[in-house]
């Protein structure tokens, strides 16, 4: 059966949209400054034993597509087989139309393994046994599957606790793509939760040094920060589910601190004035390196606390959350600017709602010294689909410049999925070739042309400078 809907003119409805992607956008290599590939699996250049090693496991869309059909626990991460949990997603995947995971499972069978066929409980064990064929060769190791989709430039996410080592590895390699890494310190912020103590004790053991008080806290991770840019990172990201902003004192937060180091717990204030002084001193950390900060917001986790006991986090129960983000961020954002110390900064937000609201914000911290310093980053996790990408397209236009996006991640766990570059630019230059065509833009295809370069690739470069 054939998938003519992925067609070389996929999403692409007239002329002018299809002259923007062959001529501008297909042909520009990827940046993808966001995501959660295994570091480990590209330094050992790792192949997979089949398709469902590569494309299922880990991947939370997908298991929740096949819970939400009724698909047993068994064959989403259970004791059954690999073959057993790829027909399972086959038999899933023709009710996931409309869904972004119809088209992505689509494109990404067409460019990995030239498979022009509708996925269906019909053909799955054919083409199960076909990719796993594939998947075993050399040339579809983890490092050929970056180099087919023409990636330059990847950035993976690691705790303050990673010794870095797959990255060293990767950098004394010939692997042409540059693989670097982004700081990720959310679970030293986490001052209510269960385990922060023991958190603190494996930063304790990585960094042989002692952290008995806030301030040793600091010169922790200000060391671990150093030792991440020594190693060739230039970002830090963190999930939040909002802003924390409060007054404090450096005395108050001490003395929070060590209550809670002692094994007492904190209150709520009391953990917003830490989360505050904790985030401001990193930011400005990041600022004095010249590092680009990352606020991802908005996420409500583990929201089915029964599986998350069973299976552990990021196995499939969030969603969008709905906390107010506005006041915080400005005034976190603005503590910052005054200072002189808020770097390059890109806030992605989960809710729809807050689209204009972030659109917005980023006017009011660029300062004319840096082109695009604070970005409304693009559409992420379930605002990655069709839809949400052009409402994040639509409101960075109205409101801010679109000439000055840093354009698409991935934010996966999966070697297969750098097809959604593809996607997003797709989606981009019918936007843009609409408006051509409808008379609302110039039939300048050469100066848009350029603009859909720079969001694809040029702005990247130039904002992360690997």
């Amino acid at each position: 059966m054939s998938t003519s809907f992925i067609s070389d003119n996929f999403l692409l409805t007239n002329k002018f949209a299809e002259e923007l992607y062959h001529q501008y956008a297909a042909k520009m290599p990827i940046i993808d400054y966001h995501n959660h590939l295994s570091p480990r699996d590209i330094s050992d250049n790792r192949t997979f034993r089949n398709i469902t090693k590569v494309w299922i496991d880990g991947d939370h869309y997908k298991w929740r597509a096949m819970r939400t059909l009724g698909v047993s626990e068994e064959f989403v991460t259970g004791a059954a087989s690999d073959e057993e949990k790829f027909m399972k997603w086959a038999e899933t995947v023709p009710f996931t139309m409309r869904n972004p995971l119809y088209h992505w499972t689509h494109l990404e069978l067409m460019r990995y393994f030239n498979i022009d066929e509708l996925l269906t409980a019909k053909n799955a064990r054919s083409i199960y046994e076909s990719t796993s064929d594939l998947l075993g060769k050399p040339e579809y190791s983890c490092q050929s599957l970056i180099s087919k989709m023409n990636v330059e430039v990847l950035c993976t996410t690691e705790d303050p606790t990673d010794n870095l080592e797959h990255h060293q590895k990767l950098n004394s390699s010939d692997f042409k793509t540059k693989v670097t890494t982004a700081f990720r310190p959310d679970k030293s912020l986490q001052i209510e939760k269960e385990g922060f103590n023991e958190y603190l004790d494996s930063l304790e053991l990585v960094s042989k040094m002692e952290i008995n008080s806030y301030q040793e806290l600091c010169d922790v991770l200000r060391a671990r920060i150093e030792f991440f840019n020594e190693n060739g990172c230039r970002l830090s990201d963190h999930g939040l589910e909002f802003v924390p902003y409060a007054a404090f004192t450096e005395s108050e937060v001490e003395i929070l601190f060590k209550k809670r180091r002692g094994g007492d717990e904190v209150n709520d204030a009391e953990t917003i004035k830490f989360k505050t002084a904790l985030l401001i001193f990193l930011s400005e950390e990041y600022h004095r390196l010249g590092w680009v900060q990352q606020l991802h917001l908005g996420a409500l986790r583990n929201n089915n606390s029964r599986m998350l006991k069973q299976l552990g986090p990021n196995t499939g129960w969030d969603s969008i959350g709905d906390w107010l983000q506005a006041q915080n961020l400005s005034r976190f954002l603005n503590r910052l600017d005054s200072n002189d110390k808020l770097t390059k900064t890109i806030i992605y937000n989960l809710n729809p709602r807050d689209n204009e609201v972030m659109a917005s914000m980023i006017g009011n911290f660029n300062d004319g010294s840096v082109k695009g310093k604070i970005q409304y980053g693009s559409g992420w996790w379930f605002l990655d689909q069709k839809d949400g990408m052009k409402k994040q397209l639509n409101a960075l236009s109205n409101i801010s410049l679109i000439g000055c996006f840093v354009g698409m991640l991935t934010d996966s766990r999966s070697f297969l999925s750098f097809p959604r570059h593809e996607y997003f630019r797709r989606i981009l230059c019918d936007l843009f070739g609409q408006e051509i065509a409808n008379g609302q833009l110039p039939q300048e295809t050469e100066w848009i042309g350029k603009i859909v370069q720079d969001i694809c690739y040029n702005n990247a470069k130039e904002y992360f400078n690997f």
